[in-house]
């Protein structure tokens, strides 16, 4: 599983780095980017998966 993170919808409130750290991370100006190539461990998919659910902007999506 990978996830990208579309900064032009993003709003910066932080659910997905806060709640994920190993997945998401605050770019230079507070908004959510993924981390690395946007791999996420198999011990977080499901995690992220709720993540994706809960970003109220729909900025996240899985590829």
């Amino acid at each position: 599983m990978r996830v990208i993170v579309d900064n032009s919808k993003c709003d910066g409130y932080g659910t997905c780095f806060e709640m994920c750290p190993s997945t998401f991370r605050s770019d230079d100006w507070g908004y959510g980017s993924a981390v690395g190539d946007g791999t996420v461990p198999a011990r977080d998919e499901a995690l992220v998966r709720r993540v994706i659910g809960l970003c109220g902007q729909q900025a996240i999506r899985e590829i």
